[in-house]
């Protein structure tokens, strides 16, 4: 097999994304270039802005890598409206980066609908692609194995063929970013059994069994944190559900360790070393540490981070942007889509 020679990666960050932009993205890119110096790095926002902070925090930033950009589409706007209305904006300007082929992939941490509208009509979607797809990977009980939920929001409304799409993007990811040789993929329904469900799963289950994909079956939710398979496919409209159900039990668990050790000293005492104990062992359920989810499916890497992203998790999604692009994904999810085609 040829090998493909890739060229130095460039990753453009919309410095004007998030709420505490453009400091936190200007300090998250300095952290990522520490840990890996091997791609360049263009920054998009107000140019005033980003030298201010630049300044305030005594970092030199070549102003060649800045694209200015006079316009910010706040977390309020709606998303089409927005790109349409505000085409100098940091989102707009970076995803068209993107698409002019002089970055290779985009990282935001701005309005999430705007992120994922930018880079499916101005990147545009990889040939094969009905919609584009985000996941949420989740720690399982399988030690340190991984179970992924695609849709987790970019669509409310798929059908049959776009869960199989889903399932596919999520095959090779599975496989390139976790070393999963042969993703188990499964269907989340309401049970294991092939006469449950409805419309939608039941036309999405034939086209999974039909295709060359290692589909497992039926899936339920509770497999999801058991790791009984690497993919699970949805709807996006119950994906988006269980990622926030998700992301709500870290601070359940943190209040009712609050509320215990409130109860007295020896509780107290008793709460310090649960509360350790559950930081190290659940550290990877905090979204800091892998910044945020890839928008798969378009024709080029979009990272779309936390509106509350920190340095840290700013680092992040930049180093998966780069990970991505050194492993090749957006070439091997082309050739996928049309390896694993429906069996006729």
């Amino acid at each position: 097999m040829t090998e493909i020679k890739l060229e130095k990666c460039k990753i453009a960050l919309d410095a004007m994304g998030g709420d505490y932009a453009p400091k936190h993205e200007i300090l998250g890119a300095v952290a990522a270039m520490k840990e890996d110096n091997n791609f360049d790095l263009l920054l998009v926002g107000d140019k005033e802005k980003i030298l201010k902070v630049a300044r305030e925090e005594n970092i030199n930033i070549d102003e060649r890598i800045i694209y200015h950009a006079s316009q910010i589409i706040e977390m309020v706007d709606k998303p089409v409206d927005a790109i349409k209305s505000k085409p100098n904006s940091s989102l707009v300007i970076g995803a068209r980066l993107v698409k002019e082929k002089k970055a290779h992939a985009f990282v935001s941490a701005g309005n999430t609908g705007a992120m994922m509208a930018a880079s499916t009509l101005i990147m545009g979607r990889i040939e094969g692609v009905g919609r584009p797809t985000i996941g949420a990977s989740f720690p399982t009980t399988s030690g340190n194995k991984k179970c992924t939920v695609f849709d987790a929001g970019a669509s409310v409304d798929s059908k049959p063929q776009h869960l199989f799409e889903y399932a596919v993007l999520g095959t090779i990811f599975a496989k390139e970013m976790y070393g999963v040789q042969s993703p188990a993929i499964g269907l989340l329904n309401v049970g294991e059994e092939e006469s449950k469900g409805n419309e939608l799963t039941f036309a999405a289950q034939k086209l999974l069994k039909d295709s060359k994909l290692n589909f497992h079956g039926n899936v339920e939710g509770r497999d999801i944190l058991k790791g009984t398979v690497d993919v699970v496919v949805c709807d996006g409209f119950v994906g988006n559900i269980i990622l926030k159900f998700g992301e709500s039990v870290l601070n359940l668990l943190k209040t009712r360790i609050r509320n215990f050790a409130d109860k007295g000293l020896i509780n107290k005492i008793k709460a310090l070393v649960v509360k350790s104990v559950l930081k190290a062992s659940l550290s990877d359920m905090d979204y800091q540490t892998h910044g945020g989810v890839p928008l798969l499916g378009v024709n080029g890497i979009s990272i779309i981070g936390h509106g509350s992203s920190s340095p840290l998790a700013i680092k992040n999604m930049i180093l998966r942007a780069k990970e991505m692009y050194d492993k090749n994904l957006i070439k091997k999810f082309e050739e996928a889509l049309k390896t694993y085609a429906v069996t006729k």
